[in-house]
């Protein structure tokens, strides 16, 4: 990775390699993360995207610490790759403006609900009529043709709605959300997937379409991979929830100074394990000498574990683990991220000079691709930044939103 992403003290998009999609612009009108995300994936992927940000901006600069009013920290997670240009949708001379951005566009995000959106111009069939080959990728909390379309719905209602947060009582004792804005960053994959075969099915047969990602639907999909189980079959064959990951003894282990992951799976890291504690009858017993038997006793299994890692410090178990082959990992805080060899090793975080946030860092993007690699190319934009510059490649004179 690092042989494509070196850190750099600024960004030059003319030593940059054109990433997938050199050539096509993006409309980001989303707020918030969902959208601003997918917008930033398809940005690092080489998109022109532009920020159509409303008076006064998304709400997000304004959340999180900054050193200037609308630059807060969470804005600049989400916002890389981008222009911003401020709008009015609502007035004659904003409106000029955004048909325009839309006859040279590709693909308009937002994750504005149905009516509104449809007061604002921004329904497919309006959007169509400007631009026949034009994707709208709308993010909305429930699917519009259900009971619960148009109803409003952020990262904690889609985790309690989707029974993410229901799983987390195996742990918790009670229903508690993952403290990570987990269904917002999930549907924002499941968007960015469904926007790249939208253009995929464009590039083959020329045409246009509306794309509905629902954030409701998305996480029930994914939490159903694994914890349908039983309930695959009618009649079922049992109840719901994939055993291994289901039980409070799935936990890291206690070691003498601190908490390890330790991941003995199959027969031969058991034995491998086995070996390492200095107990290879261990090996022989019939609780755990199978997968299957380990499966069916995770409980008792754990806690063997358990037992046995409490016993020695973290960086003893990190040698021997890994003279083992035996799958571990480290239990990192945040802060240990920011200093972890292999993050460092493969160049995962940039450093780069914002003209107005001084030094910044930035994550690299986590995927590699040979030939047309994604890159960061710009930093979040002020608000309104790239107006006049957007407005002349539209051959429009400059406006001045109103607010």
């Amino acid at each position: 990775m690092r042989s494509i992403m070196e850190d750099r003290d600024s960004v030059n998009e003319s030593d940059t390699p054109k990433g997938p999609l050199a050539g096509i612009r993006v409309l980001d009108l989303a707020t918030m993360l969902v959208g601003p995300m997918a917008a930033q994936a398809m940005g690092d992927m080489g998109a022109d995207v532009i920020k159509v940000e409303a008076p006064g901006g998304d709400l997000m600069r304004r959340i999180g610490p900054r050193h200037s009013p609308d630059m807060g920290s969470f804005y600049l997670g989400c916002n890389r790759n981008k222009r911003s240009i401020e709008l009015d949708l609502k007035t004659a001379e904003g409106r000029t403006v955004f048909e325009a951005l839309v006859r040279s566009s590709d693909i308009v995000v937002h994750s504005i609900r149905a009516d509104a959106a449809g007061r604002l111009g921004l329904s497919y069939d309006t959007l169509a009529q400007l631009n026949p080959k034009i994707i709208l990728c709308r993010v909305m909390g429930f699917a519009d043709d259900g009971p619960y379309g148009g109803k409003p719905a952020y990262d904690d209602v889609a985790q309690a709605v989707s029974g993410l947060a229901s799983l987390q009582s195996v742990v918790a004792g009670e229903p508690r959300y993952v403290p990570s804005c987990m269904a917002d960053k999930i549907t924002s994959m499941y968007a960015m997937h469904a926007i790249s075969m939208a253009l995929i099915h464009r590039l083959r047969t020329g045409q246009g379409q509306e794309v509905c990602v629902p954030m409701f639907e998305s996480m029930v999909s994914f939490n159903m991979h694994e914890h349908q189980w039983g309930e695959t079959f009618i009649p079922a064959k049992g109840g719901m929830g994939y055993p291994p990951v289901s039980t409070a003894a799935r936990r890291p282990f206690r070691t003498t100074d601190g908490y390890l992951c330790v991941l003995p799976y199959t027969d031969k890291h058991w034995a491998a394990f086995c070996e390492v504690v200095g107990d290879p009858a261990l090996t022989a017993d019939p609780r755990y000498a199978t997968h299957a038997a380990r499966q069916a006793d995770q409980m008792g299994f754990w806690n063997e574990v358990g037992r046995r890692v409490r016993t020695r410090t973290t960086a003893d178990w990190i040698e021997a683990l890994t003279r083992a082959d035996v799958p571990f990992g480290r239990v990192n805080s945040l802060e240990d991220l920011l200093a972890d060899p292999h993050l460092e090793g493969v160049g995962f975080w940039q450093t780069h000079e914002h003209p107005s946030e001084g030094t910044l860092r930035v994550p690299s993007p986590s995927i590699a691709m040979s030939a047309s690699p994604p890159s960061v190319r710009s930093l979040p934009p002020r608000l309104n930044e790239h107006g006049a510059q957007i407005l002349a490649e539209l051959g429009l004179a400059p406006h001045t939103p109103a607010g």
